[in-house]
């Protein structure tokens, strides 16, 4: 990826202030020195059976930065807090066929039953353009009577535009939630995995949203992603594959809803990994572009699905006394591109 592509993803997806990384997010922990700028990153790790793993500390993990090791300077694992979770509903027209559009909105009616009274949720819809129906909210009511009001399918698809761009605005409103509230947050995506018109590639808006430490889930609902092996299924096949790269590259994980079994299964796991989730937290590195990252545990027979890279570079802000956590590029408000048709 050359560094003007690197500059035109980042500026779409997470509106950066200049060609390098700069912070997103604040959280003071005094017992850093003045100069240390920190990236964080969310973990979900699970044993060989696909149970979570529970009882990790810092000393069973290790950071890769680059391919060298950083030492982990913060390690929480705090466990059932608020999950702050962004609905992304595919509502262009290749949603016509079938049932597409109505099993994506009860996958959505899954997701709000698996939510608790402390944890919030918004609804995002898009087809060429993003628009918010229902910012964060605690109340079923509200997002449920979101669904209901959901334009029919029209138009073509910008789904790769929309993911980075909603990851951009959840990052915000997380930031702005608070110290420590980007953890637990995430994109909820539910389509048939077309896309006609982003000016984004699947692998750019991969990159822009591990950068900010915002899992992407992706639930496809389109029968034909089901089994791509089957002859002739060479596109659904690929783009099926893009999809989870998309997603496994955030921390994310792509489900394929071809039953209501499916939907409500999906709803389940992707709000349980948003409540098992570790934080770690290392010194960022000063050299500008893009850095590789790998998360994983002297266990090998853990997995860890984390993330995959951040945003270096030497123009950060003025330090604090203690250390900066960042979380990648930095956020100035919500979706750019996004109208607003109700607020709460």
């Amino acid at each position: 990826m050359t560094g003007v592509a690197l500059r035109s993803i980042l500026s779409v997806a997470v509106a950066l202030a200049s060609g390098a990384g700069v912070p997103a997010a604040v959280q003071e922990h005094p017992r850093f020195r003045s100069s240390v700028d920190l990236v964080s990153v969310t973990a979900v790790v699970r044993d060989r059976k696909g149970r979570f793993v529970e009882d990790l500390s810092r000393q069973d993990f290790e950071i890769l930065d680059g391919g060298q090791s950083r030492p982990i300077l913060d390690f929480r694992s705090e466990r059932d807090g608020p999950v702050r979770l962004a609905v992304l509903l595919d509502i262009s027209g290749s949603m016509k066929m079938g049932q597409r559009a109505l099993d994506a909105r009860k996958v959505a009616g899954h997701i709000f039953a698996s939510l608790g009274p402390e944890d919030l949720a918004a609804v995002y819809t898009f087809d060429t353009a993003l628009t918010q129906a229902q910012a964060f909210t605690s109340s079923q009511e509200a997002l449920l009577n979101a669904l209901e009001d959901v334009e029919p399918p029209y138009g073509q698809t910008s789904l790769y535009d929309a993911i980075a761009e909603t990851a951009r605005a959840v990052a915000a409103a997380a930031i702005s939630g608070g110290p420590g509230a980007l953890q637990r947050s995430a994109v909820a995506v539910l389509t048939d995995g077309v896309d006609t018109r982003s000016r984004l590639t699947s692998g750019e808006v991969s990159m822009a949203a591990s950068g900010i430490d915002v899992p992407v889930y992706i639930v496809a609902v389109a029968a034909g992603v089901d089994d791509p092996r089957e002859t002739g299924r060479r596109a659904q096949a690929e783009r099926a594959g893009d999809l989870e790269q998309l997603a496994r590259s955030t921390g994310g994980d792509l489900f394929i809803a071809s039953a209501p079994a499916h939907a409500s299964q999906a709803a389940r796991q992707m709000v349980s990994e948003l409540r098992h989730q570790y934080f770690l937290a290392f010194e960022a590195s000063n050299r500008p572009g893009w850095r590789p990252l790998e998360v994983r545990t002297r266990r090998s027979s853990l997995v860890v699905r984390a993330r995959t890279g951040y945003s270096g570079g030497s123009a950060l802000p003025e330090q604090t006394s203690s250390g900066r956590l960042i979380s990648g590029p930095a956020m100035s408000g919500g979706c750019r591109t996004c109208t607003g048709r109700r607020q709460s």
